[in-house]
């Protein structure tokens, strides 16, 4: 029964999330934001929205390891999982330039979780200091896609004003129920297999919380929107690591119980994503999407077995 229950709670975690996605990036065309503000966080933000609901739901249960193993375990599936299903269908070209504001605050996010954790402890005092480095990224890019064009609301979004209110509450309804059902499922699977909330979270719950990534990442990649699949997973990437264990930190501090599960997904998240900054033809093909699948295999593998 607790399997089905998982089974639903991912189940709603997709289709809620798919649905605040679109629904989110039409109610805020339909405001007036800003196109360019509408690709690069909001989109990121609504597929970001599953880690969120399970972290606040974890923390207040007590739980906070499992926000923490399903924001790393999710960064890890967005890049070596989703995205390298996005290359296998078809080769991606994007560039360096594109990547220059996002990339190295997604790189130093797990490391700065990483440093935070090493005494054992993510406390309040670090949650906050998470929460303010997530807002310094945040205000860096509003400030400079406040005139750029996106193609997010064209290719992800609703344009119906009724239909897009009613996509985005019922997919923060199902968010929520999500939420609740994913943790039980995952805490009382934890004690079946005897894995630990933080691996629980990284692994299970990571793979599903990361639905809405893949079926967004695959929809702009399908319509020739690259840069819109990309900029989602890295950006997605940057509110998991910061803004979602920020937040659970701060209603309940994350105690590290194994080092070596934690360090694991922290390097990971790091290694993933080097891995996906172009070469000398800002070209990634299927050889790079192997690797990164290859890669998710043996973080899978060192992370239930640590």
């Amino acid at each position: 029964m607790v399997y089905f229950i998982l089974f639903v709670g991912i189940l709603f975690a997709a289709t809620g999330g798919e649905f605040f996605v679109r629904g989110s990036i039409g109610v805020a065309a339909w405001i007036r934001i800003p196109s360019g503000i509408v690709g690069s966080t909001i989109a990121a933000f609504a597929t970001s929205s599953p880690e969120l609901s399970v972290s606040v739901v974890s923390a207040n249960d007590g739980k906070p390891e499992i926000a923490l193993g399903s924001a790393l375990g999710s960064n890890i599936a967005n890049i070596c999982l989703i995205f390298a299903i996005a290359i296998l269908l078809l080769p991606m070209r994007t560039s360096k330039k594109e990547l220059k504001r996002d990339l190295p605050f997604a790189i130093t996010a797990p490391i700065v979780i990483g440093l935070f954790g090493l005494d054992g402890t993510i406390t309040r005092l670090d949650g906050l200091i998470i929460i303010v480095f997530f807002a310094t990224w945040l205000s860096i890019t509003i400030a400079q896609t406040l005139k750029k064009r996106s193609d997010s609301v064209q290719v992800l979004g609703e344009e119906s004003h009724g239909k897009s209110l009613l996509q985005g509450s019922l997919g923060l309804v199902l968010l929520v129920l999500a939420g609740f059902l994913i943790v039980y499922a995952a805490e009382e699977i934890g004690g079946i297999l005897s894995w630990n909330p933080f691996l629980v979270g990284a692994t299970l719950v990571a793979l599903g919380t990361s639905t809405p990534e893949l079926a967004t990442t695959v929809v702009a990649r399908i319509k020739g929107h690259d840069e819109l699949g990309v900029g989602t997973v890295i950006g997605s990437n940057i509110f998991n690591a910061l803004l979602v264990v920020g937040c659970a930190a701060l209603i309940q501090p994350i105690s590290i119980d194994n080092k070596a599960e934690f360090l694991t997904g922290v390097g990971f998240g790091v290694f993933s994503m080097m891995l996906i900054i172009p070469g000398a033809k800002s070209l990634l093909g299927r050889q790079r999407a192997v690797a990164l699948l290859l890669l998710y295999g043996v973080y899978l593998f060192l992370v239930i077995n640590l």
